[in-house]
């Protein structure tokens, strides 16, 4: 029952788009990932997702527009909606994510930014 320093741990990773495991409540996970460019179309059949910008501007894509959150704010992505998170002008963006543990990465889509497992930081 520590205080986590989210500064402090996003400090301790450089790679864009592979989330760090911070903590876990029940069976939910508490991620921290940072962003840049574009990532990949996909979408978790089962799980709704929570993205929190903490630092920059994330661009989500959906098929029929693109919502933009700015820091600060977060966004819920519903499960089964196709979603494609992304950045401009070579931003890197920090996002804590809320997901169930079940949560694949990127879903039934097998790509080279998929990652299998998170790292506990």
């Amino acid at each position: 029952m520590d205080a986590i320093n989210i500064q402090h741990k996003f400090s301790k990773f450089n790679k864009n788009w592979h989330p760090h495991q911070v903590a876990i409540v029940d069976n939910m996970q508490v991620l921290l990932a940072k962003l840049k460019g574009e990532f990949v179309w996909h979408s978790h059949e089962d799980e709704d997702e929570l993205f929190q910008v903490v630092k920059g501007t994330l661009y989500m894509q959906f098929r029929d527009r693109t919502e933009i959150v700015k820091e600060g704010e977060l966004i819920v992505v519903p499960k089964g909606v196709e979603h494609n998170p992304m950045t401009k002008n070579n931003e890197e963006v920090h996002v804590i994510l809320f997901e169930k543990l079940s949560t694949a990465h990127t879903g039934k889509v097998q790509h080279e930014k998929t990652q299998t497992h998170y790292p506990k930081i």
